[in-house]
């Protein structure tokens, strides 16, 4: 049996579970996503990656602003949807769209829940020092990321894993998972559910820009993380001589391999020890810069940052 899918989604990360579907069995009716946004430096109207995707495919795009209108609604409505997919949408939705499709709404969501509800779980499950992370297909209800389960699967992170490399494996299996899911609701006409456990709820609020501000009175594996969290967005940055520094890639040191003269090594947190990119954290930890971006550059590694007059030896990142 053949559902009629409405898909919501608009980064990347809902790509995958659109592909996948429009290349099942299953007819992909409409695409709900967020309108074209002015990007580059000609500021230019630019489709999501899901509607680039369904533009080329010949599927319906709808972009509201809103989804709180009648007339919207009774758009939605007409479709006459087996199912909604949602994954990343970037919009509420109210009870009358949620009660549409036959089936209900079902959302792809980057987390083990009841962990990480909210907007960002990849980055705070990197940030945080999580072990594991996953996919959490769920029934979705009037709440944030609060409806019962219908199925949910975990992966272990790698040790140097980043929001990237994480975005891509989560995104491949929320693809496998709604195809599976699917298909099960095509076969049997409904789809099994789980209460949400009510113990470990936490929240992956919005990011902001100045999430991405280094502190470094913090550990050297604490900013380690973040650094591996928060690329590309918001991105990690410091101040060097008065100027942005973003930092694209570091990694913790051991302190007793680095050999700096006792003058240095006596400076306060965020002084650069030597040469090698390593600068002073709380704790007395130390962390390795390896790849950064100077104010209107291209980015570098550590060395030609250093050549080029960026930052120095001896130099204090606010």
């Amino acid at each position: 049996m053949s559902l009629r899918v409405g898909f919501m989604g608009t980064p990347e990360f809902a790509l995958e579970a659109l592909k996948a579907i429009d290349e099942s069995s299953h007819e992909v009716v409409c695409v709900y996503s967020q309108p074209p946004r002015p990007k580059g430096r000609g500021h230019k109207l630019q489709p999501s990656p899901v509607q680039a995707y369904a533009d080329n495919q010949n599927i319906p795009v709808f972009h509201p602003e809103s989804l709180k209108s009648e007339d919207v609604q009774a758009q939605f409505a007409a479709h006459n949807l087996d199912v909604a997919v949602v994954a990343a949408y970037g919009l509420i939705l109210p009870k009358t769209i949620l009660d549409a499709p036959k089936h209900g709404c079902i959302n792809i969501h980057a987390s083990l829940l009841p962990r990480w509800r909210g907007a960002s779980p990849i980055h705070r499950a990197i940030w945080e020092e999580d072990t594991q992370s996953g996919v959490t297909l769920m029934q979705m209800d009037e709440g944030l990321d609060t409806g019962p389960e219908i199925i949910k699967r975990a992966l272990n992170l790698d040790e140097r894993e980043t929001a990237i490399t994480l975005h891509d494996r989560l995104a491949a299996l929320g693809a496998d998972m709604i195809i599976e899911t699917l298909e099960q609701l095509a076969k049997n006409g409904q789809s099994a559910v789980t209460e949400q456990e009510k113990d470990g709820v936490t929240y992956a609020h919005l990011l902001k820009k100045d999430d991405g501000k280094v502190n470094w009175e913090e550990g050297a594996g604490e900013i380690d993380r973040q650094i591996r969290a928060l690329n590309p967005w918001p991105g990690v940055w410091t101040q060097s001589e008065g100027q942005r520094l973003k930092i694209l890639e570091a990694q913790p040191a051991n302190p007793e391999n680095i050999a700096t003269n006792t003058a240095i090594k006596d400076q306060l947190v965020g002084t650069i020890l030597d040469k090698h990119g390593h600068v002073e954290c709380g704790g007395g930890t130390v962390l390795q810069l390896l790849h950064v971006q100077p104010a209107g550059k291209q980015a570098m590694d550590f060395a030609s940052a250093l050549n080029g007059g960026y930052i120095k030896v001896g130099g204090f990142l606010e």
